[in-house]
């Protein structure tokens, strides 16, 4: 297995049009411009409403800072938190709770993939449940980590890897029924894992 790991300090920040703050894409996949999921982080500066994604599937994180308020009214979504899941068509008005704060961003396109992001603690191993296994119109695509303060991954009987701080480690070879296990150590450091299955009609495709 193939793991490929990306450092947050690699990728060059992208204004946002608004000027309210920077984005980071630290994944695109199959490709940047016909993604089927994007995993990026931002830093949101300033107060303003999300951009809209309509048949896109959101998940957010507030990974320092105070947090922020999310809608009308406003929902507080701060660190330490589990992802938020919404419809990316809705454009939320966000408000800073303080201060910027620095936001981790997954995106799944609705209908042509499905996935998920979880905040997942020290010592926890995951594979795919029952219900998620490959059906004759479905394959498995893409599975990774974001690690924040970093980790240790043990995949699939292949050994350990080390997955630096404010980096995301990933591969598309990739087997639902393999469990892959995350440890901190002696911390309490939190990773986001992720999963995304791209939804083939008629066929089994693997990305």
């Amino acid at each position: 297995m193939t793991i490929q790991v990306v450092s947050f300090d690699d990728i060059k920040p992208q204004p946002w049009r608004n000027g309210g703050g920077v984005t980071r894409e630290l994944l695109a996949w199959p490709d940047a411009d016909n993604w089927l999921m994007r995993l990026s982080v931002a830093d949101i500066e300033r107060d303003g409403p999300f951009s809209a994604f309509p048949g896109i599937d959101r998940w957010f994180a507030v990974l320092t800072g105070h947090g922020v308020q999310l809608g009308t009214p406003g929902r507080a979504i701060q660190s330490g938190e589990s992802p938020l899941h919404f419809d990316g068509a809705s454009a939320p008005d966000c408000k800073l709770i303080d201060a910027p704060t620095r936001d981790l961003n997954l995106m799944i396109r609705r209908g042509s993939a499905s996935g998920w992001m979880r905040r997942f603690e020290s010592g926890v191993q995951w594979q795919l449940p029952p219900d998620a296994q490959p059906e004759p119109y479905v394959s498995i695509g893409i599975r990774g980590v974001f690690a924040l303060d970093g980790c240790e991954l043990r995949c699939d009987g292949d050994g350990r890897i080390t997955v630096p701080a404010m980096s995301v480690a990933w591969t598309t070879d990739v087997h639902g029924s393999e469990p892959w296990f995350i440890s901190h150590g002696e911390t309490s450091h939190t990773t986001f894992a992720f999963q995304c299955t791209r939804l083939v009609d008629g066929e089994n495709h693997n990305g």
